[in-house]
Formats: C-alpha cells, structure tokens, sequence
C-alpha cells in the first residue's frame, strides 16, 4: 500500500529583535520528529490552503493570530518525504518577521529562541523539513 501524500505548511517566526523563533518537539513517540527542532506549522486539514494552514497552525501553536498578508513565502517542497522513508510530501514553507515574544503563549512543545548566527549550532538538531527552509531563508537573505 503506498502511504498518502503529505500536506504540511509551516513558518520561520522572526521576532521584533530579528532574532529565528523555533519549535522544540514534544518527546512524544507517536509524533513525527519527537524532540527535534522545528517551524512552527502543521498538516493541510479538509480543503484549506497552505497559506490558511500556516495562519491556523501558527495561532494554535502560539496562541498568536498572524495575518495571511504578514506571511512572505519562502519555498515549496514536492518531492520525496525526507521524514519518511517511504512517502511523498508538499509543502509550503513561509517566514513572518516582528513577531513579540512577549505576547505567545506555546502550546506544543517549547519555545527555542535562536539569534541569527547560532542556527548553525542546533544543525543536528534540525527536523529535515527545518533544514530545507532555514537554507531557503539564508539564501533569501545573502541575495537581499
């Protein structure tokens, strides 16, 4: 049985003082990626688009709404599924930036808070899907 095609979409969250917002991974083992470090961002439900499940996912995870018009993409993946070894994935991977720290509230996972030169150091860290897009963001901003 081949397995379904998986539909994410999720965010780099810059915040007000340009520093990368990220996700620490519950522990749990019936997650995808338990404990690593990822975006903030989740699976299409029903008919929505991408760009809806980034606002969607953001605001459960973050308790935060940040509009659709705020969010710039980033880069789409469709291709094999580089958390899987069996499956397909697409996704759409978007950066929002002024993001106030002060004002989340996260309810999955924990909040990683990472200046712009230590990405690096969480590299082995990095859910796959992570990688791709932080690689896209730095690309974006060494052409800027």
């Amino acid at each position: 049985m081949q397995n379904p095609i998986r539909e994410i979409a999720a965010a780099i969250l810059i915040d007000t003082n340009g520093r990368v917002l990220l996700q620490r991974r519950d522990d749990k083992p019936d997650i995808m990626q338990p404990g690593k470090v990822g975006m903030f961002g989740g699976h299409r439900e029903g008919d929505e688009s991408f760009i809806e499940c980034v606002v969607r996912e953001v605001a459960e995870e973050i308790s935060y709404c940040v509009p659709a018009e705020r969010f710039q993409h980033l880069c789409s993946l469709d291709g094999p599924d580089p958390e899987r070894s069996e499956g397909h994935v697409k996704g759409e991977f978007f950066v929002a930036y002024d993001i106030p720290i002060d004002e989340l509230t996260i309810t999955e996972g924990k909040l990683l808070v990472v200046g712009p030169n230590d990405i690096s150091k969480l590299q082995n860290e990095l859910t796959p899907v992570t990688i791709i897009a932080l690689d896209a963001f730095s690309e974006r901003k060494v052409g800027e």
